[in-house]
């Protein structure tokens, strides 16, 4: 299954929401996550750009698309990124590959 990090910033109404009723809200999206044929691995609070980062396991992008897109809709967050990671061994893998591409690049078509 494939990594995915979601960095997401709440909206105003989101923080007096949470600030009223402090509440974890990485135990809160798991059985979506689950419902969704996913895994919650790891969150946190952060401060900065975004306001929560998540770590889930999707068996496939389009259930990692749905939980982003669940997350959007929902009416408390002002902005949702999802990357897909890769582990160390994966992106070496992907290096090794995209030497064998043949592709060049318009500066090197100069």
């Amino acid at each position: 299954m494939a990594l995915y990090m979601h960095q997401i910033s709440y909206t105003l109404e989101a923080w007096q929401a949470l600030v009223a009723n402090p509440q974890n809200r990485i135990e809160a999206v798991r059985p979506a996550i689950e419902k969704l044929g996913g895994k919650e691995v790891a969150g946190w609070f952060s401060f900065g750009d975004y306001d929560i980062i998540a770590i889930t396991e999707f068996p496939d992008a389009v259930g990692a698309a749905a939980i982003a897109i669940a997350f959007a809709a929902g009416g408390s967050c002002r902005s949702v990124k999802t990357t897909q990671l890769l582990s160390t061994a994966e992106g070496l893998q992907a290096l090794k590959l995209a030497g064998t591409s043949g592709y060049k690049s318009l500066a090197a078509a100069r």
